[in-house]
């Protein structure tokens, strides 16, 4: 899909405030407020918007440890990895996972109450797959960026 400039401006101030109505947008980008909707939908048609979603600051609901850990796989056929990533959607624990090249097979993002918490997952929860190997926590001490922001490229100075 290709985007002209509203439509990188449009993205830029919905990174800023995803709650901004049509007609707030319209008043900071140089288009009436249907045409920000209409551009809007074209977009969240073709996947570049892919949803709208609120940003709760863990520790201000008890969830006040935040760890990466390295997991390595027992075995990695097809099967193997579709039933990894099935038995990781169902953690609520794991906000993020990603598969990597190194010596780790995947990178996970983990948040809970506090380090029992941590202990307790990692051992009674993701070291009881069937697939997993080894796991390696990395405990998060002080987050000094955290941000969903992309760096859209036509709207960097």
């Amino acid at each position: 899909m290709e985007l002209d400039r509203f439509d990188w401006q449009i993205l830029q101030a919905l990174q800023q405030d995803a709650r901004s109505t049509h007609q707030k947008l319209a008043q900071q980008i140089a288009l009436s407020a249907s045409q920000i909707g209409r551009r809007l939908q074209r977009m969240e048609e073709n996947g570049v918007v892919q949803g709208y979603q609120v940003n709760i600051l863990p520790e201000k609901i008890g969830l006040s440890v935040m760890a990466f850990a390295h997991v390595s796989l027992e075995r990695h056929s097809e099967s193997s990895l579709r039933e990894f990533a099935q038995a990781i959607d169902a953690l609520p624990e794991v906000l993020e996972c990603y598969a990597t090249a190194g010596e780790a097979d995947y990178l996970l993002r983990i948040v809970v109450e506090d380090l029992p918490s941590l202990s307790r997952f990692v051992m009674n929860r993701l070291m009881q797959l069937s697939l997993v190997r080894s796991v390696k926590s990395t405990i998060i001490l002080d987050a000094i960026k955290h941000t969903s922001k992309l760096p859209l490229p036509h709207t960097r100075s």
